[in-house]
């Protein structure tokens, strides 16, 4: 299922695709292929993650602060084609929050209002408590926000739920009055 119909998968960039923090013992594993950045980062994206992530029933979208850099550095070595890219509004004093103090990370909004009810699973390594309550509240669509521990990135659990969701969603249906 892919195409309108079809539920969105918003994919960060940073803990999801790019493990980061305190390495695990031994260090994080790296994979040949190019690195047309030249972030030596990007030698920790997988890049069977790419297979794994077009098998998945959904519409691909990046939700990453790296915004076109994603398709110009990453879905090469992913093997993906151009993804839609959210496009970030510029973040103020009042709409910059860090998910810190019950305020949804600064992103949960722009992503709601991105999706426009369409069924979506978010995929991220700072997704709180408050994005989840500020989502569930705000979406009329069902919904799927998955942390991903940002030391480990995408694993075969993270995929099976994803998977799992992806599957099931359906847009909302429209309430008669």
């Amino acid at each position: 299922m892919t195409g309108s119909d079809a539920p969105l998968l918003f994919l960060d960039v940073d803990g999801p695709l790019i493990p980061f923090g305190a390495p695990p013992p031994g260090g994080y594993p790296t994979y040949p292929g190019p690195e047309p950045s030249g972030n030596p980062l990007v030698t920790r994206v997988d890049p069977a993650l790419g297979r794994r992530l077009l098998a998945l029933p959904c519409a691909l979208v990046w939700a990453t602060t790296w915004l076109d850099d994603a398709n110009d550095c990453l879905s090469p070595r992913l093997g993906l084609p151009q993804l839609p890219v959210v496009d970030w509004p510029v973040a103020d004093d009042e709409d910059g929050g860090n998910g810190g103090n019950g305020e949804p990370l600064w992103k949960t909004r722009p992503l709601l209002d991105w999706a426009a009810g369409r069924p979506f699973a978010w995929v991220d390594d700072e997704i709180t408590p408050a994005d989840r309550r500020w989502v569930e509240t705000h979406s009329p669509a069902p919904t799927l926000l998955h942390r991903v521990d940002p030391q480990v990135g995408l694993t075969e659990a993270d995929f099976t739920v994803l998977d799992a969701w992806l599957r099931t969603a359906r847009p909302a249906t429209p309430r008669k009055e």
